[in-house]
């Protein structure tokens, strides 16, 4: 991973293709751009991951709902993508056991779902649903609510970290040369006689581009506005807000996720483990808020997934006080006038428009086969990037090599917390190695409440271009989505890695933490702001 001093780096006057956007899309451009051997520039206006990819559902899913509407293909895309990034991220993307109830007088009944997962373990080539009876259900999530229960399907799909996957992403982008720069905005894009976009300024530099590509998620409207491609009658996108409750796992400790429908609406919810915590979701409205401004639930959100949590467990006794946490992500949906903004439908729209090609909308899961339809499209211009397919169905995306040396470190680890090792392997790949190398033996130790060693924060640090603490506790870890007050009880401990890794002084390091209380009382309190 680059150093943290990457935004003070010169940037390049030209390149083959220029990214902007650091979410998981445009990581995966960049990605798939350096396969084909080109040169390549991304840019991030805030931090790596800040927007929709460091709060999404964390799920790496093919979207069983989604067969409902019929979208047959982006179901069987994202089955497939789901399975690959199963097999090459072990650790980081990691099977999610689901538990369907089914219950009298609620559709769908036992025969039609069991039709549905057939056909959703047709697209995965293997089998992974069962029928539970009722007995055995209750048995495996007790508390559950029994009344007109039948019993449950099973199935499998999978859970992320986003935000890490974002950043191993980048890591592989960077070993085959991309320049990734967080907090540096584009001012605006070069165009040439004929009106074509053939780079962009930043930090008031002119960077030339054979290939431009917009992967700026819910910002691509945005994006579109400074190249003069928005037209002003209707924008692209129709930002839609999903928020999630968390609770510590002793106080509901779900060994599956939980799916059903809200009793209020009948809307698709779920209540799944998550890094040591539970997370409840989602909810699925209009957001109108202006988009660089954190985005929080609101009271009627946190009621809705209350409602739904105390339906699903109604002897369990939750209530608000046992919410430690929340988190709102702002989904980049394509609108389509649909009245319901959860009937809009979820595929990518990717365009070029006068040289910016413009890759937005879509589903995490399918990142990679995005950035591929993208890129598919500056071909002509620069033909390399025509192998991005070819190449894609040769050579896996990642790669985890250790040390003798680390391996054994990992093993001893693994005696004393069992599964770490794949987790910090899915984390770190390639940079697993040197993290264990060059940071102190004592920070080889589980933070408490987690499944993070204090050696983590000191290397993300040291490497990984971070500029405040909200970079450092909610995106290049997760301690602030499943902690208390953003996981604030570390900070005394914090304090002095921050400070020898990046010479903060005291007065930095009080800004630092003054700023990262009011995002957290912002956008992740545990109840509305």
């Amino acid at each position: 991973m680059a150093s943290s001093q990457d935004r003070a780096q010169p940037l390049p006057d030209q390149v083959d293709v220029l990214v902007v956007g650091g979410g998981i899309t445009g990581a995966g451009v960049a990605l798939e751009a350096a396969r084909c051997g080109v040169s390549v520039l991304l840019l991030e206006a805030h931090d790596f991951a800040w927007g929709t990819s460091s709060r999404s559902s964390k799920m790496v899913h093919g979207g069983l709902r989604y067969l409902k509407s019929g979208a047959l293909g982006l179901t069987q895309e994202s089955v497939r993508e789901r399975e690959k990034l199963m097999r090459e991220l072990p650790g980081l993307v990691i099977p999610l056991p689901f538990l369907m109830p089914i219950r009298r007088g609620q559709g769908p009944g036992p025969g039609l779902m069991g039709l549905a997962l057939a056909l959703y373990d047709r697209m995965a080539g293997r089998r992974t649903r069962r029928w539970w009876d009722a007995e055995e259900v209750l048995a495996a999530v007790p508390g559950l609510q029994a009344e007109g229960l039948r019993g449950a399907w099973s199935y499998e799909d999978a859970a992320v970290d986003d935000a890490r996957l974002v950043l191993r992403t980048l890591q592989e982008a960077r070993s085959l040369g991309v320049q990734a720069v967080n907090h540096t905005p584009v001012e605006a894009f070069l165009s040439d006689a004929s009106g074509r976009v053939v780079g962009a300024r930043a930090r008031g530099q002119d960077i030339r581009a054979t290939v431009v590509v917009n992967a700026t998620g819910v910002w691509a409207d945005g994006l579109r506005s400074i190249a003069r491609l928005q037209p002003a009658a209707r924008p692209l996108l129709r930002p839609l807000r999903g928020s999630h409750l968390v609770l510590p796992h002793w106080r509901l400790p779900l060994q599956q996720a939980i799916a059903f429908n809200h009793p209020r609406d009948g809307r698709h919810v779920f209540i799944n483990p998550w890094w040591g915590a539970v997370q409840v979701g989602t909810t699925d409205l209009d957001h109108r808020a202006a988009l660089d401004r954190e985005p929080g639930i609101t009271a009627e959100e946190f009621d809705y997934l209350m409602e739904a949590l105390t339906h699903a467990f109604p002897a369990s006794g939750l209530s608000a006080s046992d919410v430690v946490a929340t988190w709102s992500g702002v989904r980049p949906v394509v609108a389509g006038g649909a009245a319901d903004p959860s009937k809009e439908a979820r595929e990518a729209w990717v365009a070029d428009e006068s040289g910016l090609i413009t890759v937005t909308g879509g589903k995490l899961t399918t990142f990679l086969s995005m950035a591929r339809e993208a890129l598919a499209l500056g071909a002509d211009r620069l033909p390399a990037l025509a192998e991005a397919q070819a190449l894609a169905e040769a050579e896996p995306h990642f790669h985890t090599r250790m040390s003798v040396r680390a391996a054994a470190r990992l093993k001893a680890l693994e005696a004393q917390h069992p599964g770490i090792g794949a987790t910090l392997a899915g984390r770190w790949g390639a940079s697993l190695d040197a993290l264990l190398e060059e940071t102190p033996e004592q920070e080889h130790t589980v933070i408490p409440g987690s499944q993070t060693l204090w050696a983590e924060l000191r290397w993300s640090l040291r490497c990984e271009s971070v500029a405040g603490l909200d970079d450092l506790l909610l995106r290049r870890t997760r301690l602030g989505f499943v902690q208390a007050e953003g996981a604030s009880a570390h900070l005394p401990r914090i304090q002095p890695m921050a400070c020898a890794e990046l010479g903060l002084s005291d007065e930095a390091w009080a800004q630092w933490t003054g700023r990262y209380r009011a995002i957290i009382d912002q956008g992740y309190g545990p109840r509305a702001a």
